[in-house]
């Protein structure tokens, strides 16, 4: 269920939020939205949104004539020095407004040398973190994050990850059949979130989608106890949407 006042597509959204950013920055006195619109090449409705967005993250600001600049966090991550506890502390507040806006437990992953890793989260104690009872790292076929993951990789990639990592039941509904889960990931489909129904942990169900920023693969997702399952599919959808901010400061 997207909402029609936000971009829907990160990826998309991405590419148009960057061309927005572009066209800011060659105007060091400001430009109107009007004017935006006609650089950027976007419609009045899809430039109200993505104007939104980067004034809440801080990537432009308005001044007193209602002109659009660029602002503090754009500078910050665009700087050399410190850009990457910038970009930590972009992400970390990125997700703390996405776990309190989802009402879920927030985490972002990467694939890195080969492994499973949760680099950064966002948890409360109405949101809690799932209870890591089994390293993330050998986890991959049980876990939204995993699969996630297994999923932007290429066939050999996976095949290889499989090798390394031996497919346990941690629960009933974990798939422990290498075919199975290789044809459950081919047919995936890039733009659906992947659930994570109890199968790495009793009592907890997990969505994620692909945050991949160049050659590294990432996702973003978040966790729910099981009592609130009812609420997965439309959290991954508001995580969907949310993913667009997370994946534009990896961009940038």
């Amino acid at each position: 269920m997207a909402l029609m006042n936000e971009p829907t597509a990160p990826y998309h959204s991405v590419q148009d939020a960057l061309r927005v950013l572009e066209t800011v920055s060659q105007h060091t006195t400001g430009v109107t939205e009007a004017e935006l619109a006609r650089q950027a090449g976007l419609g009045a409705d899809r430039l109200t949104a993505l104007l939104r967005m980067l004034r809440r993250e801080g990537y432009v600001e308005q001044v007193t004539d209602g002109a659009y600049v660029t602002g503090a966090a754009l500078s910050r991550l665009g700087s050399a020095q410190g850009r990457e506890q910038a970009l930590r502390d972009k992400l970390q507040q990125t997700i703390d407004r996405l776990r309190d806006s989802v009402g879920a437990a927030i985490y972002i992953s990467r694939y890195i040398d080969g492994e499973v890793h949760v680099t950064q989260y966002a948890e409360s104690p109405s949101t809690p973190a799932v209870n890591e009872w089994v390293d993330f790292r050998s986890s991959a076929h049980a876990s939204a994050v995993g699969k996630s993951l297994l999923g932007q990789l290429d066939h050999n990639g996976r095949r290889d990850h499989l090798a390394r990592h031996k497919m346990a039941r941690l629960t009933s509904r974990t798939i422990t059949s290498e075919r199975l889960l290789l044809s459950r990931l081919d047919s995936q489909p890039a733009t659906v979130p992947v659930l994570d129904l109890q199968e790495y942990a009793i009592g907890t169900v997990c969505a994620a989608v692909p945050i991949t920023a160049g050659s590294s693969v990432g996702c973003l997702a978040l966790s729910l106890p099981v009592e609130h399952a009812h609420r997965l599919r439309r959290a991954a959808d508001t995580l969907n949407r949310g993913a667009t901010p997370v994946l534009l400061s990896l961009t940038i």
